[in-house]
C-alpha cells in the first residue's frame, strides 16, 4: 500500500520565471535537482539570449 503524503510536506521551490512557489511532483522525481520552473508556460516565457552583436 503506498504510502500517503500530505501536499504541506513536500518539498517546494520558488519559480525562476514567476516568483512563485511550487511543490515537488512525482513526475520529477528523477531530476528535482534541475527542475527550476513551474510549468511550461514559464519555461517558455524566460528571457530570450541576447543576439551576438554585428
Amino acid at each position: 500500500m503506498p504510502r500517503m503524503v500530505r501536499k504541506g510536506d513536500l518539498p517546494t521551490r520558488i519559480c525562476a520565471g514567476c516568483g512563485r512557489p511550487f511543490a515537488w511532483r512525482r513526475k520529477w522525481a528523477k531530476d528535482w535537482n534541475q527542475v527550476r520552473y513551474c510549468s511550461d508556460k514559464c519555461r517558455a516565457a524566460k528571457a530570450p539570449k541576447a543576439a551576438p552583436d554585428q
